[in-house]
């Protein structure tokens, strides 16, 4: 008898045991789990790398990093400072002996210097502001930087003082200004970004610009340390000409500016050559259409001599860093959905390095990540695959190989199983094109069985989807769904002339392309035309608005953050004057026509599809009004339908990771009241 007991105690342990260590499915407090790599910046020697770690705070719900540092061998791993602030910005110092960085507390931002061989720390600045773009000068004794400079509103009319002890209304904001607001950000006080200098070893700082111009984005010092050049548009018309820009020096010690570049068109990120004679710059000339590629630009440091590098790539180049001996540039640039690392010379050949950078975007798996490189070299990036966010790895310069040399989600991905991702290719039936998207199929996924089909439209539209780790196709996944998110035409990543087939034409045949995936799902069994769901965000939304107008084979549609009037959207959205020409001819009252044709509103009576209106109640991209169009004209038609007003979300709703959360909980939550 005592046998059988030890018997059935042991047994009720083993199975305790099995059922903890058994993997489980992603949930959504596992969203607060998740790590990743930003920034990583490897040593001048390629010895040591540090980098942003960041994570998501459960209990003041956001995404936060500091510092951490590791050898290249991926051995050494820890925290870099002892600070408990927030912490960004990490950049070696020429030598490599010293890392400045900025750390932010309630107090606001200040310039830090860690000492490597000493392991001391210092603030060395006393900023009134946020700085930004630090950046080292070639002999290590002065700092770049950025920071915002406030002015004085325009006055209108002069209130008298309150009693004291009153408690009247707060004062109005006045503005005169073409950019006044923006999402996430809300009211822009009045201000100009101007560059700064301190001294290495901390004092007093110096401005160099003056103006009622922004003087920001990327800071390059010459080879000799006497002038900085930076991006802006210091025309007088820089408010109204707001798609252009130029490459700019300004000297150290008379302050004075110079235009390097003069074209219709953005010229900007400059990087001076280490041996001073060459300035790399990213832009385009300025056709007016809804997407160019950004190329990679050279000239000689006083302006002469330019040329484009990147003419033969029909892909838009991000981050580029000079290579040690003046040859050329490593680069990192999109294509077909998957961030590329690679090298150009100076005769524009190209050479591709490294895939998969990536994995800082994590709700959905747009692209992102950056990379950093050595003398000699060796390059360190944010990787990312389907199955995790960005971890750091390195490209060795000898030996060609790439490893990844963190894993900071192993204590969680161990015990999940998540969805497959599987690529799949399907042809166009506008113009035979070849079209790309994902399927992510449920953790548990059986050939046999029958799953819902759910169809997630990405946003931008001028972006795109890619192989890179989702947070919430993987919880759709998780929930039972199969989900298909494709690049239809108009995304990224695919050269020009594909990005450009929207130039008046959006929403158009985007809505065929996407459909085409969902055909072609149903032929190859992966998806069944009587368990159809679709969402979207952004222009997501207005995709998912613009098919339920197209069609009614899907059971039901959650519409997030959508335009559904071009015609109200565009004169009250925080980038209302961006769209005129770009996007559409004309300004509103000038093609009534043309906005309200492909607006996804004119299609409201043919709605049937059950619906879920979604928006953030602070979002200033596609205003709540613009969710409300469709949700009371749905209302009026006695449509099914409900909507969710996110309080304090912005037009990123997943920028909190409980808003993230709730956004796919809601959506969940709607599709399963139609399922079978």
């Amino acid at each position: 008898m005592n046998h059988r007991k030890l018997f059935y105690a042991l047994l009720l342990v083993l199975i305790t045991f099995q059922a903890y260590t058994q993997k489980q499915k992603f949930s959504y407090l596992d969203v607060f789990k998740l790590e990743y790599v930003s920034d990583p910046q490897i040593a001048p020697n390629g010895s040591r790398i540090v980098y942003r770690r960041m994570g998501f705070d459960i209990m003041k719900d956001k995404a936060d990093g500091n510092l951490w540092i590791i050898n290249s061998d991926g051995s050494g791993h820890q925290k870099l400072s002892s600070l408990e602030a927030s912490e960004r910005s990490p950049r070696w110092s020429p030598s490599g002996d010293r890392i400045a960085f900025i750390s932010t507390t309630t107090e606001g931002s200040e310039i830090y210097m860690y000492w490597l061989n000493s392991g001391k720390l210092a603030k060395i600045s006393q900023l009134p502001f946020s700085p930004g773009s630090l950046t080292w000068s070639p002999k290590g004794d002065q700092l770049a930087f950025s920071m915002n400079v406030e002015k004085d509103p325009p006055v209108i009319a002069k209130i008298p003082e309150k009693p004291e002890g009153a408690k009247w209304a707060e004062k109005p904001r006045i503005t005169d200004r073409l950019y006044h607001e923006a999402d996430g950000r809300g009211y822009i006080k009045p201000g100009f970004n101007h560059i700064f200098v301190i001294p290495a070893q901390g004092g007093a700082i110096r401005q160099l610009t003056s103006g009622d111009y922004h003087h920001r984005g990327q800071l390059s010092w010459s080879a000799e340390g006497d002038r900085i050049f930076f991006s802006g548009n210091r025309t007088d018309n820089w408010e109204y000409d707001f798609r252009n820009s130029e490459i700019y020096q300004v000297e150290v010690t008379s302050g004075r500016i110079k235009a390097l570049t003069e074209r219709k068109g953005p010229d900007n990120n400059p990087v001076v050559s280490p041996d001073g004679k060459y300035i790399a710059y990213l832009g385009y000339q300025d056709k007016v259409q809804t997407y160019q590629v950004r190329k990679l630009h050279i000239m000689k440091s006083d302006g002469t001599g330019k040329m484009v590098l990147s003419k033969d790539l029909d892909r838009s180049i991000s981050g580029m860093i000079w290579d040690a001996k003046n040859a050329g540039l490593y680069i990192s640039y999109d294509d077909k959905g998957n961030t590329k690392v690679g090298y150009i010379s100076l005769e524009g050949k190209i050479s591709k390095l490294a895939d998969n950078l990536g994995g800082t975007s994590i709700g959905r798996p747009y692209a992102g990540g950056s990379f950093s490189a050595s003398r000699e070299g060796t390059i360190a990036f944010t990787q990312s695959r389907p199955d995790y966010p960005a971890e750091l790895a390195v490209r060795d310069s000898k030996s060609k190989r790439t490893t990844r040399i963190t894993a900071l989600n192993k204590a969680l991905f161990d015990y999940r199983t998540l969805g497959n991702v599987e690529e799949v290719w399907y042809k166009s039936s506008v113009d035979q094109r070849d079209l790309q998207g994902w399927v992510v199929y449920p953790p548990d996924y059986d050939k046999n069985r029958k799953y819902p089909f759910l169809v997630e439209n990405h946003g931008g539209p001028v972006l795109n989807y890619g192989d890179r780790f989702s947070a919430e196709m993987q919880l759709y996944a998780a929930a039972g769904y199969i989900v298909f998110y494709p690049n239809a035409r108009g995304s990224t990543s695919y050269g020009e002339e594909f990005g450009n087939l929207l130039y008046n034409n959006y929403p158009g045949e985007d809505y065929n392309d996407v459909i085409d995936g969902v055909d072609y799902c149903i032929k190859n069994g992966i998806a069944h035309e009587d368990q159809l769901y679709v969402t979207g965000g952004s222009a997501g939304g207005i995709m998912t608005a613009w098919i339920i107008g197209k069609n009614n084979r899907f059971r039901a549609a959650v519409v997030a953050k959508p335009v559904m009037n071009w015609i109200s959207k565009t004169l009250v959205a925080d980038n209302y004057f961006g769209y005129a020409n770009s996007r559409y001819p004309g300004q509103p009252w000038e093609n009534f026509e043309g906005y309200w044709k492909f607006s996804p509103l004119s299609l409201v009576g043919n709605i049937e599809t059950p619906t879920m209106v979604m928006v953030g109640m602070e979002d200033l991209r596609t205003p709540p009004s613009e969710a409300k169009q469709l949700y009371h004209a749905l209302k009026l038609r006695k449509i099914e339908t409900v909507l969710v007003e996110i309080p304090g979300a912005s037009h990123s709703i997943a920028s909190k990771p409980s808003n993230l959360i709730t956004k796919i909980a809601h959506t969940i939550a709607w599709f399963e009241k139609y399922r079978e």
